[in-house]
């Protein structure tokens, strides 16, 4: 089968089922696969382990492991969090976990509903986890699960196959808890800001907030959601008085708190003080990607790529205050 072909059939795979009941994916997941490299993970607090990604988007020769994954191990159990943007990327966590511990993982926490961190889920199948999300997940992965699906047979190819888009079984509103055996995790969902369904993990034994893409560094921040709320829900974290250090979706794998919320707040801030200067000059929304934000290019990877959608929807936001 040729390239194209073996791209087509993922394709049309991913189209035929664009959200799974991941109970269905574990009794169908039968695929015993190769020998996996492990994602190369660093230890950056006891028992909790994160894979700094590249500032890439999705191709064949990163096979979707884009944004910081990881996981953590309790006395009894291990919670993962987010899981690359393919099976294949999900299997190398996986491998990645069994390498550190034998312990069951119990749990497969969705940071928000990106391709990037909630496509590999099916690669933990057999393990029989709880997949838990915001409560307003579900909805929104299921209007994108097939475009997502399709836009990462293209981009990453072969490599992309046995991937499918699952559903939560337990989600979250407001707050919730895990317990790993002695070691509590502690939930919390929030207005809108990079997504409307953007959920933080808290290890309470080692002060780590992991943020998902609530924090990026090095990668320019991409707006899903909402610039001022993203604002907000900064100022919220920034007042916690109980964090040591935090877990980006997208940076380094991890930074102090809270001085590493501030390089996103000020492209956020200067986002919204260049659209508001150029409302207030009469401008239109065509000018928006050359005028906003556009002094932070030199601070962020893959800025044209995403700054100018940052500026049209920061722009449209402020146009209705």
């Amino acid at each position: 089968m040729n390239r194209r072909s073996v791209l087509g059939a993922v394709a049309a795979g991913a189209a035929a089922f664009a959200l799974r009941p991941f109970v269905a994916v574990a009794a169908e997941d039968a695929v015993a696969g190769d020998a996996i490299a492990p994602l190369p993970v660093q230890e950056v607090a006891p028992g909790l382990f994160v894979y700094q990604a590249p500032y890439e988007l999705a191709d064949a020769r990163n096979e979707g492991a884009v944004a910081n994954v990881g996981f953590i191990i309790g006395r009894e159990a291990v919670a993962v969090f987010d899981t690359g943007n393919s099976r294949l990327a999900g299997r190398r966590l996986r491998a990645a976990v069994r390498d550190k511990t034998p312990l069951p993982i119990r749990f497969v926490i969705f940071t928000h509903m990106h391709p990037d961190h909630v496509l590999g889920a099916a690669a933990f199948a057999e393990d029989k986890p709880e997949i838990v999300a915001s409560t307003k997940l579900p909805r929104a992965l299921a209007a994108r699960a097939e475009t997502y699906l399709e836009a990462g047979a293209r981009a990453i190819g072969p490599a992309f196959g046995g991937t499918v888009a699952v559903e939560p079984t337990r989600v979250v509103d407001g707050s919730d808890a895990i317990d790993l055996g002695g070691r509590r995790l502690t939930l919390t969902t929030y207005p809108t800001a990079h997504t409307d369904n953007d959920l933080s993990l808290f290890d309470t034994e080692t002060g780590t907030l992991v943020l998902g893409d609530l924090l990026f560094l090095g990668h320019v921040p991409s707006i899903d959601g909402s610039t001022l709320g993203w604002l907000a829900v900064l100022d919220t974290i920034a007042a916690r008085t109980d964090v040591r250090r935090v877990v980006p979706g997208h940076g380094p794998a991890v930074v102090d708190f809270p001085a590493g919320l501030g390089p996103e707040r000020t492209y956020l801030e200067r986002l919204v003080a260049d659209d508001r200067a150029l409302l207030k000059a009469g401008g239109d929304i065509a000018e928006a990607p050359e005028r906003a934000g556009v002094s932070e290019r030199g601070k962020w990877a893959l800025f044209d790529e995403f700054n100018p959608r940052n500026a049209i929807t920061t722009f449209h936001e402020l146009e209705w205050e």
